[in-house]
């Protein structure tokens, strides 16, 4: 009926960047986002990160039965993002060794980065719970 798609985000160089708008329902009373979001903003940008490389996850998770889960996180807050701001979410991978990816993201507004974020994120079977070795053709993607 509608010939509309979702926010994809798009490549700079080896930089993934996800324009993302705040809604009320991101903020606190006072209009300021709320600090847990910037954790679901920056999920939404690794996610569409992974979409961009070719790989659909819901095929990994239906198929092989495995997918990303997050090992470990770091966020440090610089400035406060408000209602109706327009952002954008960087998402860039550092490294792959075995199991484990680590990303560096930013929330930006224009050219002010309101916060960093490093995550560590670990492959796993989601079966039996473990970890395992991030495909080769996944990383070579990257």
């Amino acid at each position: 009926m509608y010939d509309v798609k979702a926010a994809q985000g798009q490549f700079f160089d080896k930089v993934f960047v996800l324009p993302i708008r705040i809604y009320y329902e991101d903020t606190d009373a006072g209009g300021i986002v709320y600090y847990a979001n910037y954790l679901r903003f920056a999920e939404r940008a690794r996610t569409e990160y992974i979409r961009a490389l070719g790989c659909m996850q819901s095929e990994a998770l239906e198929e092989e039965k495995c997918g990303f889960t997050v090992r470990h996180v770091e966020i440090d807050y610089k400035r406060p993002a408000k209602l109706d701001d327009e952002l954008v979410i960087t998402c860039e991978l550092r490294e792959v060794k075995g199991a484990t990816a680590i990303m560096y993201q930013e929330v930006l507004r224009g050219d002010e980065v309101l916060a960093t974020i490093d995550v560590k994120v670990a492959y796993i079977n989601l079966i039996k719970l473990r970890p395992i070795r991030i495909p080769e053709w996944l990383v070579n993607l990257a």
